[in-house]
């Protein structure tokens, strides 16, 4: 077997084939561990020298999950062994000793807690200031006083020029004390981190721990293997053993933008064409055929493969990549072969978050007549390269069915079973509204937040409420947006992908006032999608909303603009935005 080998531990947590892919990616062979046994064994082979401990989703879950696999002791002895650990996201917290996500806080040998190789319990950003989960990208800086720092050298590969991908609710938030002794170089004079060398991150006002090396074991709160050529860095760093690096070298006249950045997502809708063939395709007011001049027929507008447009998006710099699945395989999506297909060829080249969205949603499998979950429908994705679904219809359902029993879920939907099973960042809520306008809030249906509009309706209407739709748009619900974007954030989306019927297709710029009220009512980050047409508009809708991310599609597939250009106009504009700087 080659020295070049890398071994990942399976805690059934998450999206592991984007890890894989990475580690091939850098040069080196994978091996799956899923038992105790396997584990021991690795640990007892000069073969394993490097592991990675990868989770996503809820602590709690996290953790219940190592312990029922009987991985709790094994990994202790791993790290006792002296050999190279690398925990990614819930795996840097599992050295926690505990978090506020879960509710045995108060168990010593809670079937909840952490290693406890750090004496710390991990704590959730504050929402009042800004969205939580914290999802996106943003910098990670050596504590002064580090080896690192002092070296000028980064640690891991991690570069202070470079941007990672953070998706999170909870971390280990250093008080405003700790924020100082770090400040002065004496991190290692903290509670919990004696012995460690630390990178830090800011979210708002608030500044965490996102990168710990203590001894053998390195880990993360970001995911290297969804932060593009900057994250492929940092997992070679560590495979190869190279914990201090040359700091990347930053082009001249680029000026370094720390902290967090607002997102530039490309939208993807696939479905299948006349000829059964999987394409990219964009349409106006949902319609995605071509207009019929000649009498010949109406076919699909063909704009592209998928696999090859996601892959041109990431080379442009796409924050992230969305596929919306939006007629192809509706009644039968364990049988998509095909978009799974496209999903794990993505997943080998796409070093971003890819999010898909189509048919999650409890089905009977026709092949067998048997039930088969969302969970279990989301998992097929998830394993194939996903790292977040879009529920859409089903979303507005589990809301309406939400209110008529009061304001409480059932725990049956697939918003909560599948953010129970992977955490709330893992899914986001597709939503499709059009404009009603009414003369007075009184002639809105009772129950709905009305707002007044500075763009009259057709009668000179002052008033608008937002109506959804299911269906892609076909049919009308009596819920406005305000209140089932309440109720799906308490049900468990992470993320609010906010369409909107009257722009779509428009290229007249997004919706603001939409934007504005789903914004006041959730806490959760907002995607502002429909009427991207030129670069100035993701400008104007970051400096006029506080949008967390824009979604573009057909100014992009038309090839009228680049991602490129659209975040070359934002950094114009002073608004931070991940470039490829030092890569």
């Amino acid at each position: 077997m080659s020295s070049k080998v890398a071994y990942v531990l399976d805690v059934k947590s998450g999206n592991l084939q984007s890890l894989q892919n990475a580690i091939e990616k850098v040069g080196f062979e994978f091996i799956l561990i899923e038992t105790a046994a396997e584990l021991r064994a690795a640990i007892a082979s000069e073969a394993c020298q490097k592991l990675f401990l990868p989770g996503v989703g809820n602590f709690g879950h996290f953790m219940r999950q190592i312990n029922q696999l009987e991985l709790r002791e094994p990994i202790l002895e791993y790290v006792a062994s002296g050999k190279a650990l690398m925990g990614i996201c819930v795996g840097l917290q599992a050295l926690f000793n505990n978090s506020e996500e879960t509710n045995n806080l108060v168990d010593e040998n809670s079937d909840a807690d952490g290693l406890k190789l750090i004496n710390r319990t991990l704590k959730r950003f504050d929402d009042t200031e800004k969205s939580v989960p914290e999802i996106g990208w943003n910098s990670v800086i050596p504590a002064p006083g580090t080896e690192a720092a002092i070296q000028g050298k980064d640690l891991y590969g991690i570069s202070e020029s470079r941007k990672y991908y953070f998706v999170n609710s909870y971390a280990s938030i250093l008080t405003k004390e700790e924020t100082e002794l770090a400040k002065q170089g004496r991190s290692t004079e903290i509670t919990g981190f004696k012995d460690c060398e630390i990178a830090l991150t800011t979210y708002g006002s608030e500044t965490f721990v996102s990168a710990i090396s203590k001894g053998n074991v390195f880990v993360t709160q970001f995911h290297p293997e969804k932060s593009g050529n900057a994250g492929l860095k940092v997992i070679e760093a560590f495979l190869n053993g190279n914990k201090y690096t040359e700091p990347a070298a930053i082009p001249e006249g680029v000026k370094v933008q720390h902290g967090f950045t607002r997102r530039v997502i490309a939208c993807l809708d696939v479905r299948a064409n006349d000829n059964g063939d999987l394409v990219v395709t964009k349409g106006d007011q949902y319609d995605v055929r071509e207009r019929e001049v000649d009498g010949s027929g109406n076919p699909v507008r063909n704009l592209g493969k998928p696999v090859e447009m996601a892959r041109k998006y990431y080379e442009q710099g796409a924050d992230e990549v969305t596929f919306l699945n939006i007629t192809s395989f509706r009644n039968s999506p364990i049988a998509d072969l095909p978009m799974l297909e496209v999903l794990r060829q993505t997943s080998k080249s796409v070093f971003v978050p890819l999010t898909v969205g189509g048919g999650i949603r409890d089905i009977v499998d026709p092949s067998t007549g048997n039930l088969v979950s969302a969970l279990d429908v989301a998992s097929l994705y998830f394993r194939s390269g996903a790292d977040k679904v879009s529920i859409g219809s089903d979303a507005v359902y589990a809301a309406e069915a939400y209110y008529a029993r009061g304001e409480k879920g059932d725990g049956t939907s697939p918003l909560e079973t599948i953010s129970k099973a992977y955490g709330i960042q893992a899914v986001v809520v597709s939503v499709d509204p059009k404009r009603v306008y009414v003369a007075s809030p009184e002639d809105a249906p009772a129950n709905i937040k009305v707002i007044p509009t500075k763009y009259p309706g057709p009668n000179g209407e002052k008033y608008v409420w937002y109506q959804c739709t299911v269906k892609g748009g076909r049919e009308s619900r009596p819920i406005g947006v305000y209140e089932l974007v309440r109720a799906v954030e308490a049900l468990g989306a992470g993320e609010l992908l906010l369409n909107c019927i009257d722009k779509d297709g428009s290229n007249s710029g997004y919706d603001f006032e939409l934007i504005d009220l789903a914004k006041s009512a959730v806490a959760i980050p907002v995607i502002a999608s429909s009427g991207a047409g030129v670069p100035q508009h993701f400008v104007d809708v970051f400096e006029q909303t506080s949008a967390d991310a824009a979604l573009g599609a057909g100014m992009f597939h038309r090839g009228e603009y680049t991602v490129n250009e659209v975040k070359s106009e934002l950094m114009k504009n002073g608004i931070a935005t991940r470039t490829d700087t030092g890569l």
